[in-house]
């Protein structure tokens, strides 16, 4: 099988990317724009292979779409290009409805077209992913669980926006018949997380004795997914998933922000004894600022489902996957200092290196 990949050279669709190619014997092509957080530093180990193929393209382009579909002719589809930072979104919304609602209903409409003119076999087998959040849900309150049939409430125009691409996928199933899938996770983090994110952030500024700064009091609660973990519940899903269903990908660790910072903290403490500026515990460089607007206190997703139909279940605790994350940002010190130093954005497909 081909898949075409949208948003490969971010931080989920990496991992996805890297996951196909080291564990299966299908081909991937990335179509990619290149913003800010797409780094091809992370598909250094994957970048020779003769199944992976990648176009510098911006999902809001149709002639380029439909270029792209022509000649590489994929027989899946998994939808992963998003603006995704909530704090950037609140400052400046126009690229999220651009990317996540524009960019959607331009992929599904380049999508829509290939389809039509496939031939009956492999038509039957085409698929077309779209990968969301569970922001679009809203803020759970204290009691409950997320599940696929939560009615949606978001809150920022990030998730905004995200619930508006989930109802064009969902429209164009119900108008013209394309065969859809539509996935909803929760928090994500691992290797490769581009450092303005909360785990990242705190990893690094700790590191350089920078403050870490909590919102609010710290008490809103986040359930964690590890990222390799979801890209393996994403292969899933593209290969045994139901038509037009609708699967909630969760990690069963939910954690208040404070307490992930701190457990963060506690890692470094015995891993990174040397601390910076003269202080005794990483924790020490905690700082409480204001508050998000419309932050929402807390997300929890029930992945029953998932694990039902399609047997998948993470293999990672919190416990053991932030420690896993942690050693990795301080063993790769080179792909962080690419990152800072914004020579990562001059890495290009034919000669990235690591």
């Amino acid at each position: 099988m081909k898949i075409l990949i949208t948003g490969g050279a971010g931080f989920i669709g990496s991992a996805v990317i890297r996951h196909v190619i080291g564990h299966t014997s299908d081909s991937v092509v990335n179509v990619d724009k290149l913003t800010y957080a797409g780094n091809l530093e992370s598909l250094s180990s994957v970048a020779e292979s003769n199944r992976y193929q990648f176009e510098q393209v911006d999902i809001c382009d149709q002639q380029e779409l439909k270029r792209v579909f022509d000649l590489h002719q994929p027989d899946a589809v998994m939808h992963l290009a998003a603006e995704s930072h909530v704090d950037r979104s609140i400052r400046g919304p126009g690229d999220f409805i651009q990317t996540n609602m524009v960019g959607t209903y331009t992929l599904l409409e380049a999508s829509r077209e290939y389809w039509s003119t496939m031939m009956d076999e492999r038509r039957a087998g085409f698929r077309f992913h779209h990968i969301s959040t569970d922001e679009v849900y809203g803020d759970l309150g204290a009691q409950g669980l997320f599940t696929e049939t939560t009615s949606y409430a978001p809150s920022s125009p990030y998730s905004a926006s995200k619930a508006a691409s989930d109802h064009l996928v969902r429209a164009w199933h119900r108008t013209y018949g394309l065969p859809v899938l539509i996935t909803n996770c929760s928090n994500n983090y691992g290797p490769f997380h581009f450092p303005e994110k909360l785990i990242p952030l705190v990893i690094l500024n700790a590191l350089h004795g920078k403050s870490l700064p909590v919102y609010g009091d710290g008490a809103q609660i986040r359930d964690w997914l590890y990222v390799d973990d979801h890209a393996r519940a994403l292969w899933k899903v593209l290969t045994q998933g139901a038509i037009a269903e609708t699967y909630n990908i969760g990690g069963h660790n939910e954690r208040r922000n404070i307490d992930v910072v701190k457990t963060i903290c506690g890692i470094l403490d015995e891993l990174v004894p040397d601390k910076p500026g003269g202080i005794a515990r990483y924790a020490e460089l905690v700082t409480f600022v204001k508050d998000r607007p419309g932050h929402d206190l807390r997300y929890a997703i029930d992945a029953s489902k998932i694990a039902r139909e399609l047997g998948w279940k993470p293999e990672e605790t919190f416990e053991s996957g932030i420690r896993k994350t942690v050693q990795w940002y301080l063993a790769n010190q080179t792909w962080v200092d690419h990152i800072a130093s914004g020579s990562y954005q001059d890495c290009m497909a034919e000669h990235c290196d690591s």
